[in-house]
């Protein structure tokens, strides 16, 4: 009733069995030396790798280096050049009314300390100069009379060498009279502002020495940014129809 078994068949399924056990440990084997010898070729790789990442450090090291260099050779430059621009200029504000209507208070001008190492002061030119009677102050005014010059106010009317001068800048005629001579090395100045300045009238000739430079333009505020203009006050008042800009303006300032 049970089924026989041949032994024959029985061991023989055995036999084929464990060869197959046999195949898979040597498969096994033979995958393990594979994954080994992966293994140690990726080895040399991944060290080459690490080593190819050394010189990249290097060049960011010496990018910063040359980062720095930058940063200090445009410091150095802003310092050469800011230290170059206050050697040949300064800038000023208007402090009063000295030099009305050519200067309102608060205005900003710049003065060229240049001009007068290649030129001459002209009549007509406005400059700031240190004060005589207190040298830490600086003050901005026209320029109406040069060494061996004759100046005279009378009548509200203000003249040169027996000249008058034809003053279309000015905000009124002066109000008082007076004679000067101006000596060698020195300028007689006046404001704009006749009668409401401190000026030559008051504390005498200005030495040429105190001069700092010739007032150029109005920078600040932009509204009323404007060249100053330094009208030829002779050839004004020989040429009484010559053209004259209304709108020239000129300072009256203490130094920043």
């Amino acid at each position: 009733m049970f089924p026989r078994f041949s032994p024959g068949v029985r061991l023989k399924n055995q036999s084929t069995s464990k060869k197959e056990m046999y195949n898979l440990d040597e498969d096994l084997e033979a995958c393990l030396e594979t994954t080994n010898q992966e293994e140690q070729l990726d080895a040399p790789i991944a060290t080459q790798v690490e080593g190819a990442e050394l010189p990249e450090t290097g060049e960011e090291k010496i990018n910063w280096g040359r980062f720095a260099l930058d940063i200090i050779e445009t410091l150095a430059l802003a310092v050469i050049l800011f230290l170059a621009i206050n050697a040949m200029s300064a800038r000023v504000r208007v402090d009063g009314f000295s030099m009305r209507p050519t200067l309102e208070d608060g205005e900003f001008v710049l003065v060229s300390k240049m001009s007068y190492l290649f030129g001459e002061v002209q009549r007509g030119d406005i400059i700031v100069f240190h004060f005589p009677m207190n040298p830490e102050e600086e003050l901005i005014k026209r320029v109406i009379g040069l060494p061996g010059d004759s100046v005279s106010v009378h009548n509200g009317v203000v003249s040169v060498n027996g000249q008058v001068l034809n003053e279309l800048y000015i905000s009124s005629a002066p109000a008082y009279s007076g004679d000067w001579q101006v000596l060698d090395g020195q300028l007689f100045v006046l404001g704009d502002n006749r009668n409401n300045s401190n000026d030559s009238k008051d504390w005498g000739l200005l030495p040429f020495d105190q001069i700092v430079g010739k007032a150029v333009l109005i920078y600040w505020p932009p509204p009323f940014w404007d060249v100053l203009e330094h009208p030829q006050l002779i050839t004004w008042a020989q040429s009484p129809y010559a053209a004259v800009n209304n709108s020239s303006r000129s300072v009256n300032s203490f130094m920043q």
